[in-house]
């Protein structure tokens, strides 16, 4: 009896003693992998672990990848289901999908496939997926055929400034799908947001907000009073800070709101502040962009009364009398920036003073 009894707490612990975890980091045969790309300030993450093809006809097994959900979709992946997170609403093929995150998984048809986002994002595999109820968007799009990639993966392709495409890679095909963002609506909802945090004090936070703005002709009124905030500071002028870069971005804004008044006021104080070589450059580049000519020309010279010899000066000096039509001035500018220039940029100004003489220079940013 006492031996019986010994032999099974010695079968009991042993069978414990060979159950147990440990923390080990060991090689997986479907390693886990995060892939991750921002479309202006929408950050897209995708969690999933890549199996190997292993000379498998993975697209024609249905014990590799089931084909028309039958029995169930597939994970898209290997292990627990593939999940795909998005930090703002995005369209997914022109359909709209809430910010979250996703289990992703796939009910292939041949070549064709829905795409399924479910909302439960944690099953293992898509074993438990209910289609009906976990399912927050179905998308159907077309497989390609692709060059032959051993190791499943997703890829990011053909990014522009509000969209990429999607990939899923494995074997000789590739499931792509097309993600948009709405750039102007979630950039500037994070710029407000970021904006009451530790940049509150920064000047140079709230003028390149408003120079966001401004460039993409988007939040035109709410960005005057970023510009303004940097100028003038936050509570009681508490780091108030006007300078020649966010006058040039105040000067640019008024312009484009038609605030004529407050532009030439804007003009005049600029004319009597202390400036550094490049706020001077910056400040005569807002004026060429505006199409502000002579105000610029006049400005440039002030400035070289300071900044002698200073050749991005005396180039937008250049540019300021050809847009006047001052062809004496404009190659006397172009002359003094010919021996100031560095040697490098002799070229670019040799082909620049060839559009002037034949009136097809167009300075960039202008209109």
């Amino acid at each position: 009896m006492k031996n019986l009894t010994l032999i099974t707490i010695l079968l009991f612990f042993g069978g414990v003693a060979k159950s147990q975890f440990h923390t080990l980091t060991m090689p997986q045969p479907s390693p886990p992998v995060l892939e991750q790309q921002r479309i202006g300030v929408t950050q897209i993450e995708i969690a999933y672990n890549s199996p190997s093809v292993r000379g498998r006809d993975i697209w024609n097994d249905p014990n590799t990848i089931p084909q028309k959900g039958e029995p169930i979709p597939w994970r898209a992946g290997a292990n627990e289901n593939t999940t795909i997170s998005f930090s703002d609403d995005v369209m997914i093929e022109g359909q709209k999908l809430k910010a979250g995150k996703y289990g992703f998984h796939i009910i292939p048809d041949g070549h064709n496939h829905t795409l399924l986002f479910a909302s439960v994002n944690n099953y293992w595999g898509s074993y438990y997926l209910d289609v009906d109820k976990d399912v927050e968007l179905k998308v159907e799009v077309k497989d390609t055929s692709a060059a032959f990639s051993e190791h499943l993966n997703f890829e990011f392709t053909n990014r522009t400034s509000n969209s990429v495409q999607i990939a899923l890679v494995w074997g000789d095909r590739k499931i792509p799908f097309t993600v948009e963002v709405d750039l102007i609506g979630t950039t500037v909802a994070k710029l407000r947001y970021e904006l009451n945090g530790e940049n509150t004090y920064q000047w140079e936070a709230w003028n390149d907000a408003a120079a966001w703005c401004l460039d993409h002709d988007a939040n035109l009124d709410e960005a005057l009073s970023w510009v303004e905030r940097s100028i003038d500071g936050g509570y009681g002028g508490f780091s108030a800070n006007k300078n020649l870069t966010n006058m040039s971005t105040k000067a640019r804004l008024l312009h484009k709101l038609e605030r004529k008044q407050e532009l030439n006021e804007l003009l005049k104080e600029a004319q009597s502040m202390h400036y550094s070589v490049d706020e001077a450059h910056y400040f005569s580049s807002a004026l060429l962009q505006i199409a502000m000519d002579k105000e610029a020309a006049s400005f440039i010279k002030g400035s070289l009364n300071t900044y002698q010899d200073d050749w991005v000066l005396q180039y937008f000096g250049a540019v300021a009398h050809y847009y006047q039509k001052d062809t004496d001035k404009m190659n006397d500018y172009i002359a003094a920036c010919t021996k100031s220039c560095p040697q490098g940029f002799v070229p670019r100004l040799e082909a620049v003073a060839e559009q002037m003489k034949a009136g097809t220079y167009q300075y960039r940013g202008r209109g």
